[in-house]
């Protein structure tokens, strides 16, 4: 993200004052997904999820954007040791290809195709006498696709809703010294939300 903002100010210092290829692009969602085990039984989690990337048009119609995210999931399960509780937050790194293409002068439709990894920030499992944390770790790959419809809110602004769909290609792994050895990933996670964009 450093070397992206010195890009910015570089390309505006050697530039005449010109339409900007840049544009920040802001997401927010809530959705669910199916956590995959490999020895366990599935179930779900809900998901509150925040990303901000930064946009580079490559033609009028494609662009390439990647940034940061953050993923809250949270929701009920059991395995072998017993029901449980379950929060994890996510951070996400996505690199992806945008794609806009205008329908009218204010309103365009937008989607994105790209891969991630992300990395596990924090993981609890609430049993009913005890609390387990960091029970599975590390980063894990995945692929997702979006799309949704924004609208010109103001002369550097657009806002508008999005659809996010994404599944783990890798599994986390449980750490040492639990009392079971498992993997897991996510799948089919599904977000509904807003997508907020503005022009550098």
């Amino acid at each position: 993200m450093l070397l992206l903002c010195v890009l910015i100010v570089g390309y505006g210092n050697a530039q005449e004052r010109e339409e900007s290829k840049f544009n920040l692009l802001a997401y927010g969602g809530i959705g669910y997904g199916i956590v995959e085990h490999e020895n366990q039984p599935n179930y779900n989690l809900n998901s509150n999820s925040a990303d901000v990337h930064l946009n580079y048009d490559i033609s009028k119609h494609i662009g390439m954007a990647s940034g940061i995210g953050l993923n809250e999931l949270s929701g009920n399960g059991f395995n072998a040791a017993g029901s449980f509780y379950h929060e994890r937050t996510l951070l996400k790194v996505p690199v992806v290809a945008t794609m806009e293409y205008p329908i009218s002068g204010f309103f365009s439709f937008v989607a994105n195709l790209g891969i991630y990894t992300q990395h596990i920030l924090r993981d609890e499992y609430r049993f009913l006498a005890t609390t387990e944390e960091d029970v599975y770790d590390g980063w894990n790959f995945g692929a997702q696709m979006g799309f949704g419809f924004m609208f010109k809110a103001f002369e550097n602004m657009r806002v508008g809703i999005h659809y996010n769909g994404q599944s783990d290609f890798t599994a986390f792994k449980t750490t040492t010294n639990q009392p079971f050895e498992d993997e897991q990933k996510m799948k089919n996670l599904n977000t509904f939300g807003i997508v907020v964009s503005f022009g550098l």
